[in-house]
């Protein structure tokens, strides 16, 4: 199958990669002309432009930061939904508000265009296995047409609704995961300003009631997990920043419907303060410094 893939970052280029060493032809389109390269180097079709790269593509897949980079590509001064062939399958993977994807959606139907909304879950270690997990928001016959492609780059599909509902229920994921790294980060803290081995309580805390994924796979604490984030500086894995903004489209939208969620609120003050102290770049996992014991 011809796809075009647009959005080539930590997430965008190995789930790009994987679509790819399945055996599809794909072009791809950056602003980024080191992650052109890159991927080029991996033996992909590189596009000059968005809209060279939907020229004869079946399905459009887009992986890109915010609501207003997804709004502005496909209806914005990009316009691409003019470029994309009637009857083409659109899967945007990106992380927005719901009311975005049920935007795009409602432009692309009127053309004859399928879209749904799948952001994942599984990070950058998820996207590389090809072991994500896609949230989807679309029709079941959408969806159907789409598995065959998230199958190449994810390990579990789950179908949250209509169009909007993947976005919904990957903010509702990324507010918990906020949270859980806080907690995680404050209890390793605490164990080891009161002399603990953080690996030792990690493992505790890991085979006890306070389990969790952090603890299982991305501990916040230097040299407990040998590939996580945390034991490489901080770098790569999901931005500080990131986790910001999914937890500003949680509280965005608890605000519009009403709903409760003080932690959810606190979680996201703690990660601006961190952001503004200058670790907005860092993977999210460095909260842990806001709470550390200095000296």
């Amino acid at each position: 199958m011809q796809i075009a893939f647009i959005g080539l970052g930590n997430m965008g280029a190995p789930m790009a990669i994987n679509l790819h060493k399945a055996g599809h032809s794909v072009k791809a389109f950056d602003l980024s002309q080191d992650a052109l390269a890159k991927i080029k180097a991996e033996g992909l079709q590189v596009a000059a432009s968005a809209q060279d790269a939907v020229q004869g593509a079946e399905a459009v897949v887009t992986m890109l930061p915010a609501s207003q980079h997804v709004e502005g590509l496909f209806l914005g001064n990009g316009n691409l939904l003019a470029s994309i062939a009637k009857g083409t399958l659109v899967i945007d993977s990106s992380t927005i508000a719901a009311a975005t994807s049920q935007k795009v959606a409602k432009a692309a139907e009127a053309l004859g265009i399928d879209f749904i909304d799948a952001p994942v879950s599984g990070g950058t270690g998820g996207a590389i296995a090809g072991s994500l997990t896609f949230m989807v928001g679309g029709t079941d016959a959408q969806l159907q047409r789409a598995r065959p492609l998230l199958e190449k780059m994810g390990a579990n599909i789950f179908h949250a609704g209509a169009v909007g509902a993947g976005q919904t229920a990957k903010i509702c994921n990324n507010m918990l995961l906020g949270i859980l790294m806080v907690g995680t980060s404050e209890a390793i803290a605490l164990g080891v300003a009161n002399g603990l081995d953080p690996k030792v309580l990690s493992e505790i805390m890991r085979r006890s009631s306070g389990g969790n994924w952090a603890l299982e796979k991305y501990n916040p604490f230097p040299g407990v997990h040998e590939n996580a984030p945390a034991s490489k500086g901080y770098a790569g894995g999901f931005g500080t920043d990131l986790m910001l903004k999914d937890l500003g489209l949680a509280q965005e939208n608890a605000i519009a419907t009403k709903a409760s969620t003080p932690l959810g609120g606190m979680a996201r003050a703690i990660y601006a303060a961190h952001s503004i102290a200058g670790h907005g770049g860092e993977d999210f996992s460095s909260v842990i410094k806001m709470v550390q014991k200095k000296g």
